[in-house]
């Protein structure tokens, strides 16, 4: 899976002459928590909900709130936003990408093609577009643990035993529990009464845990 499979392409986008006040108000018209800022057709940085939070009324207490105000309509985006932005391709793959948000500490990534912004992919798109749909979050059915199901064969016998029971197999994964030194098989289920998967897995010698959801 690349970046191009979970950006966003309808990129709102401000001028550096933007105020501070115009641009708080176009990120809380939108939902969003940050803005690129292009200027001419070039990407030249970055301004957040939080550094405006920093640029703003918290920051400048010694003045009345009619200092304020102007101040925030005066104040453009260019003395508060970042200008180390960190960009990646469309055909960079999403765990390049999440690695390389996790490497630089920020919560979103720009996506850039010959030399235009053309997408933005942050944190809660790796969560809801990728995260969300391997651990069954948001989707009907139940989940359960396979202890001491690590290798190909064993993984091939749980599989094969599922699909005897006629039970539908939504998602399956890899997953190195906290007490565990090694990976255990983790299954998501259409099943209405899991008991029967539980007990002839259980008879193949593992131990099963169903998770909560």
């Amino acid at each position: 899976m690349h970046v191009s499979d979970v950006m966003s392409t309808n990129v709102v986008t401000i001028p550096g002459h933007t105020s501070l006040a115009e641009a708080r108000r176009i990120l809380d018209a939108h939902g969003f928590r940050r803005l690129p800022v292009v200027d001419r057709g070039r990407l030249v940085g970055i301004v957040t909900k939080d550094a405006l939070d920093r640029s703003g009324p918290s920051q400048l207490t010694t003045f009345s709130i009619h200092e304020l105000s102007y101040l925030l309509h005066k104040l453009t985006v260019e003395k508060a936003m970042n200008r180390n932005v960190v960009t990646v391709s469309p055909s960079t793959t999403v765990e390049e990408a999440v690695s390389l948000a996790q490497s630089k500490k920020v919560g979103s990534l720009l996506v850039m093609e010959d030399g235009r912004l053309v997408g933005i992919v942050t944190t809660n798109d790796f969560f809801y577009k990728i995260l969300n749909p391997i651990l069954g979050i948001g989707m009907t059915g139940q989940r359960i643990a396979v202890h001491g199901c690590r290798q190909g064969n064993d993984i091939e016998k749980v599989i094969a035993a599922i699909n005897r029971l006629g039970v539908e197999i939504k998602s399956l994964n890899m997953v190195r529990f906290q007490e565990e030194q090694e990976q255990d098989l983790t299954l998501h289920l259409r099943a209405g009464d899991l008991a029967p998967v539980i007990e002839e897995i259980k008879q193949m010698g593992y131990t099963v845990e169903e998770i909560a959801r």
